[in-house]
């Protein structure tokens, strides 16, 4: 897999618990990082309390949202079968979650959003969960944090917890606008029914 090498700088990144929200300028700000452009957001998890034999594959996506919380088109989901929207991209697939940092991670443009994308909202889901009797009560130390491309500073970071004992899917964050600025959203929200669930919730027929 091509990842960005992201470094962890001395300077200390904000860290959000669940609800919290941030602005993206005033986090780059604290870093030291003068001119944000394009971010990094790298999603990570680990699945070390599961004791069937089948491997967990976890995949991250990234939702384009109009106003309404809804994708314009089909093409706004993107994931690792449809890896680039507009300003949007999807490094590929993890399918193991092995080692350590980032598992996956998306490229957000910010220079490169329509107008009319309100959010970018960031997604986990588990992969034939059901068939695998899997779920993210099983999966621990998972992570989402918001790098400068540029530097590879790391301006945010949220770390989600172990409180789902049977969800299949988790809206872990997103970036949205507020008047004028872009913003980030520590959501931590999970659904049962996996990914066919996240779809009907963002406006996608996943059938």
């Amino acid at each position: 897999f091509c990842y960005y090498f992201i470094k962890r700088r001395q300077i200390m990144s904000v860290s959000l618990s669940k609800g919290g929200k941030v602005s993206l300028a005033k986090a780059a700000s604290e870093a030291g990082v003068s001119s944000l452009t394009k971010v990094v957001v790298g999603l990570g998890w680990d699945t070390n309390r599961y004791d069937g034999g089948d491997q967990f594959d976890l995949d991250a996506a990234a939702f384009m949202l109009g106003a309404n919380g809804k994708v314009r088109s089909d093409a706004d989901f993107i994931f690792y079968n449809n890896k680039n929207g507009q300003g949007v991209t999807h490094t590929g697939d993890n399918r193991t979650g092995e080692g350590d940092g980032d598992d996956e991670q998306i490229i957000v443009d910010l220079t490169q959003i329509p107008a009319d994308v309100e959010k970018v909202a960031f997604t986990v889901t588990i992969d034939k969960a059901e068939q695998r009797s899997q779920n993210f009560g099983m999966v621990e130390n998972s992570f989402i944090h918001i790098v400068d491309s540029a530097s590879g500073t790391e301006l945010i970071r949220y770390d989600l917890g172990e409180d789902y004992s049977i969800e299949t899917a988790v809206v872990v964050g997103e970036l949205y606008r507020n008047n004028g600025e872009w913003k980030f959203n520590a959501i931590g929200s999970g659904f049962q029914g996996g990914l066919s669930a996240l779809c009907a919730n963002f406006g996608i027929d996943a059938e």
